[in-house]
């Protein structure tokens, strides 16, 4: 199951675990202008865990989410 709200200045999309046990904890996902944060509570050390991603880096996940193994470069239009 998943959520997705739309914010003043991002969406966020959280993502829960269904499956069966163990869960995992919920993964929130802000989508800014400029960069992605993904967040996630780490029972082990008590705290929500953030990493922040590029477009570019968020860009080459989606694309590598249909490739098979390998090292890729993406063609990117000039800006």
């Amino acid at each position: 199951m998943f959520s997705i709200e739309h914010e003043f200045d991002s969406t966020v999309v959280t993502l829960v675990d269904e499956g069966t046990a163990p869960l995992g904890e919920d993964v929130v996902i802000h989508m800014f202008e400029d960069c992605v944060t993904i967040e996630q509570y780490d029972a082990r050390t008590d705290r929500m865990q953030k990493i922040t991603l590029s477009n570019t880096q968020v860009q080459d996940l989606a694309a590598a989410l249909d490739l098979p193994e390998g090292v890729y470069m993406l063609k990117r239009e000039p800006s």
